[in-house]
């Protein structure tokens, strides 16, 4: 591995490493650019107060400083970055600027292929050395865009698709990753590392990867801004895969406004992902940041999703008082019971989808000792100590005993999966009420991390945007306890342009974003 790539993990337990308890927060605080927007950052460039190369060294003396001390959200940093900045600069002195990224850092999640020297994981070490033979195609259109790719995010493991029992947050190769706000509350993941290094001001951009909340829950559990594009707006191919019909990457970042530049930037066909050939011929992401765009909109509030803890329905109804005083008409609407049956399909269709993808990746990269998902089960099997000290791989075995995308049980479940979540869920809803987006709660509180129990995950409204494959943005809405807690508004496939607009005035009106404390734990204010 090269100098500076693997970054030291411990998956027990937050070490200050010599630092006191009293000082961690000024140290973690105690940063030139926190905060910062990608404006603001292009503007120091432009008027030559900082280059791209300076911008780069300041966040990896960041994730250096605080990230491997308390939050240990980034696995790998690129041994290329200052390099890359630096040819960055060189273009933009001979006047040559790329577009609103160009120079600004990046870090992205481990199951992304880069063709570099970093590894691509999944955070399982049975990936550990795993270099691949090129960039997945939005990684190419990253560097197009003139980013700076900064280094890798740590994961729940094979993106918490290996065991019902799981921590969000902890992998193989990463060990746990912590929530800033109090180091031993979770992440949520299985973006954790993406969400938290943005939360915890390591990089300004981040991007994740979903199946059902996996950009969404870190996003508002971490206080940031998180876009699940319609699945097809973002190519897949080159990502460690789950599911064929609900995978996608999207943007993480402090804003608004710097999520819809990356998601514009990668945006593109791709003739590897069909799915990205669904675009409609108009498709793309036009920014509109108007402080009135609530004005005369319908938003449809599905209050019976808040019902899980009357403290997230207390905030929400903060955000609709917030969203009718800037003059939208909130209305609430109910999914019909049929729905309920939305998650047993869903279930036999990532497991099947999985089985089907996971040896579709293998078989594309020859240069890996595995071939099978069968393989991968005996690998952890061999390595139990350090894969499963934890939690085991029921999910595996369980995916290994289908018949994959020939399952009769799949065909099945995939008709009704898009028949229970557009036909009869979003698109119904929308059509009925004339509704310019859905609302819900993005998650709960953020819970403390339990190796020996898994996660005690109480709520979200992840899976009506996730299993149809259309877009969703979280929004910071409030806080529990300085726990922070986000608003989700989606809609019908390829409405990301309107949904943006909406979650920009929201944002805009509420100002909720808190920044991280870096707390130990909130029983030491007890």
């Amino acid at each position: 591995m090269m100098a500076g790539a693997a970054l030291g993990i411990n998956a027990c337990k937050p070490k200050g490493q010599g630092l006191e308890e009293d000082s961690k927060s000024d140290v973690a605080n105690k940063f030139d650019l926190e905060e910062i927007t990608v404006q603001d950052l292009q503007n120091k460039m432009t008027e030559g107060e900082l280059t791209s190369e300076q911008i780069t060294q300041l966040y990896i003396d960041r994730i250096k400083k605080v990230d491997q001390v308390m939050t240990k959200a980034v696995v790998e940093l690129n041994p290329d970055a200052l390099m890359i900045a630096q040819e960055l600069d060189k273009e933009r002195k001979e006047g040559k600027v790329r577009g609103p990224l160009h120079g600004i850092p990046v870090l992205i999640k481990d199951n992304i292929n880069t063709g570099d020297k970093m590894i691509t994981s999944a955070g399982s070490l049975a990936f550990i050395s795993h270099k691949a033979s090129g960039d997945a195609f939005i990684i190419s259109q990253l560097r197009e865009a003139g980013m700076v790719l900064l280094g890798k995010t740590n994961l729940s493991e094979w993106a918490n698709f290996r065991s019902t029992n799981s921590s969000s947050g902890w992998s193989g190769r990463g060990g746990q990753t912590r929530n800033p706000y109090v180091l031993d509350r979770t992440p949520c993941g299985s973006s954790s590392g993406s969400a938290v290094a943005v939360s915890a001001n390591l990089a300004p951009l981040a991007i994740g990867t979903e199946t059902d909340g996996s950009i969404v829950c870190p996003s508002g559990i971490n206080g940031i801004v998180g876009i699940k594009p319609t699945v097809g707006a973002w190519s897949r191919s080159g990502i460690i895969p789950i599911s064929e019909s609900q995978d996608t990457a999207g943007p993480m970042a402090r804003t608004v406004k710097d999520a819809a530049l990356l998601l514009r930037a990668l945006v593109g066909k791709d003739d590897a992902d069909e799915a990205t050939n669904k675009q409609p011929d108009n498709f793309g992401i036009y920014l509109n940041f108007d402080e009135f765009a609530l004005e005369g909109s319908r938003i449809g509030y599905l209050k019976q999703v808040s019902a899980f803890d009357t403290r997230v329905s207390a905030i929400m109804d903060e955000v609709v008082q917030t969203l009718k005083d800037k003059g939208a008409d909130v209305i609430e609407v109910e999914t019909d019971d049929e729905l309920k049956q939305l998650g047993q399909h869903e279930w036999t269709v990532l497991q099947c989808e999985f089985k089907d993808g996971i040896n579709k990746y293998l078989a594309a990269h020859p240069g890996l000792p595995y071939k099978t998902l069968t393989d991968l089960i005996e690998f952890n099997k061999k390595n139990a100590t350090k894969e499963m000290p934890w939690f085991g791989q029921e999910i595996f075995e369980l995916c290994d005993q289908t018949n994959g995308l020939e399952d009769e049980k799949y065909k099945e479940s995939i008709k009704k999966c898009k028949e229970l979540s557009q036909t009869k869920g979003i698109d119904k809803l929308i059509d009925k009420y004339k509704l310019d987006a859905l609302m819900a709660p993005t998650n709960g509180s953020a819970w403390v991390i339990d190796f020996v129990n898994g996660d005690n995950f109480k709520g979200g409204s992840s899976q009506l945007a996730a299993v149809s494959g259309y877009p969703s943005v979280t929004v910071p809405a409030g806080d529990i306890k300085g726990l922070p807690i986000g608003v989700s508004f989606f809609g019908k496939a390829w409405t990301e342009s309107r949904l943006i607009q909406l979650s920009y005035a929201y944002e805009l009106a509420s100002k909720k974003r808190i920044v991280p404390a870096f707390k130990t734990s909130l029983l030491d204010e007890a």
